[in-house]
């Protein structure tokens, strides 16, 4: 997974995490078993490489899995 992650930097990706958790963003880095993502606004999030079971290039552009924020 680090591996592929490592060749994605750069990509809009969707991350799920084990359970139901997801993520959307751009990835920054891999460091060491850590992926730094960023999303629209510039947040980084840090998820542990080890906690990711599925990954894929961004498709919806309406759907937002992660980092959604509701006032």
């Amino acid at each position: 997974m680090k591996q592929l992650l490592s060749k994605m930097v750069g990509q809009d990706v969707d991350v799920l995490c084990t359970g139901t958790s997801s993520l959307r963003g751009k990835i920054v880095k891999v460091d060491g078993d850590v992926l730094h993502l960023k999303d629209e606004d510039g947040k980084v999030c840090y998820v542990a490489i080890d906690k990711i079971t599925a990954v894929w290039e961004k498709r919806d552009k309406e759907r937002h899995p992660g980092f959604v924020f509701k006032s």
